[in-house]
């Protein structure tokens, strides 16, 4: 229930423009915001409700009753007075009330253990809910890392465009001094401007990937997708995490624990089944009164009033098998449970392996790559030097410039994927928000 005092207590952040976002605020915004997780909180809610022994039918049923009828009849009633003698009574349009009116109340002492068998399922059903929420909190919070972390690649591959336009500029600058000097010629300058107008574009191209990121992200924190937001962070990867760590954790997942507890609720109601072929006691007591007015007739005036008290039995005896086959269709729900248990915890595994695949050759790469960029940043330090100086050619300044562009790409989303595949992998052993 960790996660749900987080909700309860979130602080409301807003992306307003030019606002810097953190992660942990866009995550804030996001459990506060999510449309999924209220949905998820109102199926806890409900079956926190339901779960009640006054629904299982456990608690005692009171019930009260009142009947008032007003009649008019006709009486032609025969009476024999003795000595084979009769009176006769004939009237028409009498009048006639009856006034009835009780209090019961009754309760079942015994029904096969059918009541705790639904009490316990009631609990079941609670404590799913709340683990599909937990499940819900940590797709959202994934699903905010992810988005929040794209933006962040996309702007620091933006950086070494920017570090790009740069290295064209001063070579085109450096270009025009040769020309009015005399040592270059218009074809090279020509050459560095398209260069540069490239880059230009592909800067312009790099602003709108930037802009829809940021509209996915805001998209998932439920907030207008014309929003402006400023983020401003680095992608730090956790290189600490061990796949039979993982492996291990996978029984803390919430889908696997709530996948476990649909089992024993289906085992609960192959209970409440056959419970129904059981008899069933229960005790009733009451409070009744009964008047009864006649205008004309033998009994002008009956009151009755006064408790009561019984018991009931209801013994089933036959009904076509039908409960037996309920039965025994309950009991293939619970194989198809546990089918599906195994199922889950077979792919998650799959999941977690191949994951933890993606992110030990993406750390193994990222580590070789933060080395290129290092190298590519040199050599075009150094290319650069040397076509100021007239020793390196154009041709070697722009491969210089190219493997710099591409070392860059590689490196950030190496970073990416080592991240997205650290957020997956603490997501399936329940670590995200600890």
């Amino acid at each position: 229930m960790k996660y749900l005092l987080l909700i309860i207590s979130l602080i409301t952040v807003s992306a307003s423009a030019q606002q810097r976002l953190s992660l942990e605020e866009a995550i804030n915004v996001a459990l506060k915001n999510s449309l999924d997780i209220q949905l998820a909180k109102n199926t806890v809610d409900q079956n926190t409700v339901l779960n009640n022994y006054g629904v299982a039918g456990g608690l005692p049923s009171v019930n009260g009753s009142l009947t008032d009828n007003e009649q008019v009849s006709s009486i032609n009633q025969k009476f024999n007075v003795g000595d084979s003698a009769t009176r006769t009574i004939s009237t028409t349009n009498v009048a006639g009330n009856n006034l009835n009116a009780a209090v019961t109340g009754s309760i079942i002492l015994y029904n096969g253990m059918r009541i705790v068998s639904t009490k316990k399922r009631l609990e079941q059903l609670q404590h799913q809910s709340e683990e599909l929420l937990n499940s819900q909190v940590q797709n959202i919070i994934a699903g905010v890392m992810s988005k929040y972390f794209d933006v962040v690649r996309q702007q620091s591959y933006m950086k070494t465009i920017d570090q790009s336009i740069e290295a064209s500029k001063e070579r085109l600058n450096i270009l025009e001094v040769r020309k009015s000097a005399g040592l270059a010629n218009n074809a090279d300058i020509f050459q560095a401007q398209i260069d540069l107008n490239t880059l230009n574009q592909s800067k312009e191209s790099q602003f709108l990937v930037i802009d829809q990121a940021k509209t996915d992200l805001l998209t998932l924190l439920t907030l207008k997708p014309d929003s402006t937001l400023h983020v401003q962070d680095s992608i730090i990867i956790d290189r600490d995490i061990m796949l039979d760590s993982v492996i291990t954790n996978l029984s803390t997942n919430p889908d696997i624990i709530a996948a476990d507890q649909q089992i024993r609720i289906n085992e609960l109601i192959v209970k409440e089944t056959a419970a129904q072929r059981y008899p069933t006691l229960g005790v009733n007591g009451g409070y009744s009164y009964s008047r009864s007015q006649s205008a004309a007739g033998q009994t002008i005036l009956n009151t009755r009033y006064g408790p009561t008290v019984g018991i009931s039995l209801t013994v089933p005896i036959y009904n076509g098998s039908a409960l037996k086959r309920q039965q025994r269709a309950a009991e293939i729900n619970v194989n198809n449970a546990e089918l599906q248990k195994k199922a889950l915890i077979r792919d998650y595994e799959a999941n977690a392996v191949k994951t933890y695949q993606a992110y030990a050759n993406s750390m193994k790469q990222y580590i070789t790559e933060q080395r290129n960029y290092k190298l590519t940043q040199d050599l075009l330090n150094l290319v650069m030097e040397r076509f100021r100086l007239k020793v390196a050619t154009i041709i070697e300044l722009r491969d210089a410039q190219q493997s710099f562009e591409q070392a860059g790409y590689r490196l950030v989303n190496l970073a990416y994927v080592a991240k997205a595949s650290e957020i997956e992998l603490k997501r399936l052993s329940r670590k995200l928000g600890n």
